[in-house]
């Protein structure tokens, strides 16, 4: 039995189920952001299952979300996650459709590193700037990249290391960059980061590849 955590988040479409996607959360916690971005999946008919990987902590600040980052134990994340695709197996039992995994920076990287550790059922990974492991040799799945221009967290090179490492593997990809951006344009609650336009082309183009077969 899955053992899902009290902070974790879980939204379920009041229509026909089309998908079932786990959300990673960024360092700063499970926030209102992730969980508003889980309520507009569910609204376009996905299940959607955001655990909380830092069990109740919270921040909107860098520093402090820095320490949490360093603080959090990898085996327990894997842990965390596992539970959540057992969660959104078990809520379509019956679906032989894969899970999607969508990770906002931080959560980016694992949702990277458990796409090729725990590649039964993930078919899809997105990733918000965010980059991971070297090697997917081991990934059934496709990726989405949505990268920033001016990420002094994640610089071009790191970008280029992914798709290198994903081309080397034989994984499909597509990345886009957007123009005059920084890490975290697509969180609302980061004013100094957030850029409506780039985030609305992002999910656009999301929510296309999540559609797509």
């Amino acid at each position: 039995m899955s053992i899902i955590q009290p902070e974790d988040y879980l939204a379920i479409p009041k229509t026909e189920i089309s998908g079932r996607i786990l959300v990673l959360h960024a360092w700063w916690g499970l926030n209102n952001t992730i969980r508003y971005y889980c309520d507009r999946l569910a609204k376009e008919g996905f299940v959607v299952y955001a655990p909380d990987l830092y069990h109740g902590k919270l921040t909107d600040q860098i520093e402090t979300a820095e320490i949490y980052s360093n603080e959090l134990s990898l085996e327990q994340a894997r842990i965390d996650m596992d539970n959540g695709l057992k969660l959104l197996e078990n809520q379509t039992p019956h679906s032989e459709d894969g899970i999607t995994v969508i990770g906002f920076s931080l959560g980016a990287f694992l949702a990277l590193d458990l796409s090729n550790n725990r590649p039964n059922p993930i078919n899809k990974v997105v990733v918000y700037y965010g980059t991971g492991p070297d090697d997917y040799s081991n990934s059934k799945a496709a990726y989405l990249g949505h990268f920033a221009e001016l990420d002094v967290f994640e610089p071009q090179t790191n970008v280029d290391e992914l798709e290198s490492a994903l081309k080397k593997s034989n994984r499909p990809y597509t990345i886009y960059q957007y123009p005059d951006t920084n890490h975290w344009f697509c969180e609302p609650d980061r004013v100094d980061a957030y850029k409506e336009e780039a985030a609305t082309l992002a999910w656009a183009r999301t929510l296309e590849f999540l559609r797509h077969p």
